[in-house]
């Protein structure tokens, strides 16, 4: 028998205009909606005359629910997947049911439509060329390592930094990436393709200055520029021009190049013939 097709159907993020109408008709069509929010997701299916029985699939039900839903795909359904808002799949449970249904050989498709990382991105006015997308920040208190760790690493992210942040965690996460990050250019996005729509561009310290005279309200979507390369390339100058010739040398030995290799770079890092930096290490 035929396996039914899994639909990964993106919903509007606010304004309900941007569903598409192939997203209409398919939610209308398959046998089934697996819905992250069945409440919420009910009044999106009353305003488009929506009449398609929906089960529950979320955070807390994913693995369970995946291998039913998947067994009913096997079985000839097809089902749609819908989240919250935007798009299924984009730091939500759905990536699980996808990989599940996947294994088993049923067909998956993606219906694009809204996602709120990119909807941010396009009006931040931040490079959108390269960009990072890191979804939520661990939370502190479940796990803080993990919190610091990756923190670190956006720290040295030379691309644009995409994070989601919820508004009563706004304070503290700006305040930590400003402790990693230092003073960057931020554009601080809420109630986007809503009436309200903001985009506050500002800066990392700049933003904390104004919510503490102003509650964070909304879910925000954080868009942050990422390292400038010149300026690091100028702090690793300024490093250097520090250390004497052989300090500068000591550091590529201790990091494990041979003398040879070490000079080379050193030589490299200053912008001089490695005969200088020889004849100054032998004189």
């Amino acid at each position: 028998m035929q396996t039914g097709t899994l639909y990964i159907c993106a919903t509007p993020i606010g304004n309900l205009e941007d569903i598409t109408y192939r997203v209409v008709r398919t939610l209308g069509e398959v046998d089934l909606i697996a819905a992250e929010d069945t409440r919420g997701s009910l009044k999106l299916l009353n305003h488009f005359d929506i009449h398609t029985p929906m089960t529950s699939y979320h955070e807390y039900n994913k693995y369970d629910k995946a291998v039913y839903l998947v067994r009913e795909l096997l079985a000839g359904k097809s089902i749609a997947l819908i989240t919250d808002a935007g798009t299924p799949g984009i730091s939500d449970p759905g990536e699980e049911l996808v990989r599940q249904a996947v294994e088993a050989g049923v067909t998956v498709t993606s219906l694009p439509g809204a996602a709120a990382c990119i909807t941010a991105l396009t009006i931040s006015a931040l490079p959108t060329r390269r960009f990072a997308f890191e979804a939520f920040l661990p939370a502190e208190k479940a796990d803080k390592k993990e919190r610091r760790r990756i923190l670190g690493e956006l720290a040295e992210e030379t691309r644009t930094i995409i994070l989601y942040e919820a508004p009563h965690h706004l304070k503290k996460t700006l305040a930590d990436l400003y402790e990693a990050l230092g003073d960057r250019k931020i554009s601080l996005c809420r109630e986007l393709t809503k009436v309200h729509e903001e985009a506050f561009r500002t800066t990392i310290r700049e933003a904390i200055g104004w919510y503490e005279t102003h509650e964070p309200r909304g879910e925000y979507v954080l868009v942050i520029a990422g390292r400038d390369l010149e300026a690091k390339e100028e702090e690793a100058r300024k490093a250097w021009q520090e250390m004497s010739v052989a300090e500068h040398l000591q550091k590529y030995l201790d990091e494990g190049l041979d003398e040879k290799a070490a000079m080379k770079a050193v030589a490299e890092d200053r912008g001089v013939p490695k005969r200088e930096i020889y004849r100054e290490l032998k004189t």
